[in-house]
């Protein structure tokens, strides 16, 4: 029997958050929609300032019929400047609309895995090559700023990202030993992730990989692996490991399950969405993972 006088659920979500999913799908079908949503976001819904001069006496360009001016923009009085909404962003010097930019910030953010170059070409009728600049645009937006380090407890590990050996019968290998781009993480628990493609897994790259980015109070844990050993002596926290060769995989409050599941996060996304990443291009990915896909404590 259903109780009518249960209250329902309501979820713990702001009134901005539901402004917000409400005027996205507008904003990414009409160009008037996408610049006025993005300009209640940049300057919350007060008149600019001047990015030049940085003067707030700025006006709307008019047309000749009564309407905004063809690209939307502002001038200033002072500087007798123009700019616009896309000025000091990544959407300057971009003809791309900027509803298709809306749509792409929208699936990047919101797919926990990522979202494709031709995802957004399919949906958008954008070239290829305009969706891939326009993605790669968005990740560098997306690269959290690291400030300060992390502390508390750190987990540390290191993947490989690549595919199969393309030559089975030469190498069967999955890891260590192959010609496979390496990858460290450090994860804060309840906290941030900091990624990093690095050149090898030694002893000399991994330690400073830890001190740059770990505060000397944290306390570290690792898997087993040799190159890690030492590190403990300089944290106050010491260095906690988990011998995964030997089948353990958390003891106590010991283990570096979050920044295994991570790496498990983001390489769904490398090989079923982008299935291929070039070098070149591997730590946008890697920094867009870090923002889009995982929210520590809540993922």
């Amino acid at each position: 029997m259903i109780n009518m006088n249960k209250k329902p659920k309501v979820q713990n979500r702001s009134t901005k958050d539901d402004i917000t999913v409400t005027e996205v799908p507008a904003a990414c079908c009409d160009d008037l929609a996408a610049v006025e949503f993005l300009e209640r976001h940049r300057w919350g819904g007060h008149p600019p300032g001047c990015p030049h001069c940085g003067d707030v006496n700025v006006y709307q360009m008019q047309a000749s019929d009564g309407g905004r001016e063809k690209y939307y923009r502002w001038r200033c009085r002072g500087c007798k400047q123009q700019f616009s909404v896309r000025t000091g962003t990544v959407f300057e010097d971009s003809r791309v609309p900027l509803r298709h930019w809306c749509y792409a910030f929208w699936r990047a953010s919101t797919s926990k895995k990522g979202v494709s170059a031709l995802e957004i070409k399919r949906h958008t009728g954008l070239s290829y090559k305009s969706a891939l600049f326009l993605l790669h645009r968005i990740r560098y937006a997306m690269a959290p700023a690291e400030a300060g380090q992390l502390g508390g407890t750190v987990e540390v590990d290191e993947t490989y990202v690549g595919g199969k050996p393309r030559n089975r019968a030469a190498s069967n290998k999955r890891g260590r030993g192959t010609s496979k781009q390496p990858v460290v993480a450090l994860v804060e628990r309840g906290g941030e992730v900091r990624t990093r493609a690095i050149t090898d897994v030694s002893t000399r790259t991994l330690k400073a990989a830890i001190r740059e980015h770990v505060v000397q109070s944290a306390r570290i844990m690792t898997d087993e692996f040799g190159s890690y050993r030492g590190i403990g002596s300089e944290f106050a926290g010491g260095h906690h490991t988990v011998n995964h060769s030997g089948g353990e995989y958390v003891r106590g409050d010991v283990s570096t399950n979050t920044a295994e599941s991570f790496f498990a996060l983001v390489k769904r996304g490398m090989h079923g969405i982008y299935h291929a990443v070039s070098r070149k291009h591997l730590h946008r990915y890697l920094a867009h993972g870090t923002t889009a896909s995982w929210r520590m404590g809540s993922a």
